[in-house]
């Protein structure tokens, strides 16, 4: 399938790999299907989730887990059921970073987390009833 972006122009992506995201993701509710679009730099730990539906919508991604070693928490039993995960193994886990133009302020949601079951391409973000995690968590350690 051939996909118009407003970033990367015309790409080529597996139908296969596209992710439904049933509710959306928050503030974009009407729009339910991405893709990773990983970064082919494997140094740079930055990929994107692209709207399929919305060309002009992309989401900088990363592991959380990168940049907050001990970042922590459980999926809550109604979403392991609504993903119908099976395994461990078959999740990934991102937070949206935002990009602004002074990238030492680069802030990543732990608070939001976006949960893929891998195996059928299911995808949900959550909302952690905690304040333990910011929305924007600065990845640079001079602005922590």
């Amino acid at each position: 399938m051939i996909l118009n972006t407003k970033h990367f122009g015309k790409i080529e992506i597996d139908e296969e790999k596209i992710i439904t995201f049933e509710e959306g993701l928050l503030g974009f509710e009407a729009i339910k299907k991405y893709t990773v679009i990983m970064n082919p730099d494997k140094e740079v730990p930055f990929h994107w989730l692209q709207a399929v539906e919305e060309p002009d919508l992309a989401f900088v991604i990363t592991n959380p887990f990168l940049f907050k070693k001990d970042y922590d928490f459980y999926i809550p039993e109604r979403i392991v059921d609504e993903l119908e995960i099976q395994k461990e193994e078959d999740v990934m886990i991102f937070s949206i970073a935002v990009v602004p133009k002074e990238l030492k302020n680069m802030t990543i949601n732990l608070r939001g987390p976006l949960i893929i079951n891998t195996n059928n391409k299911k995808g949900k973000q959550i909302v952690l009833d905690t304040d333990k995690y910011p929305l924007k968590y600065y990845i640079f350690e001079e602005n922590r």
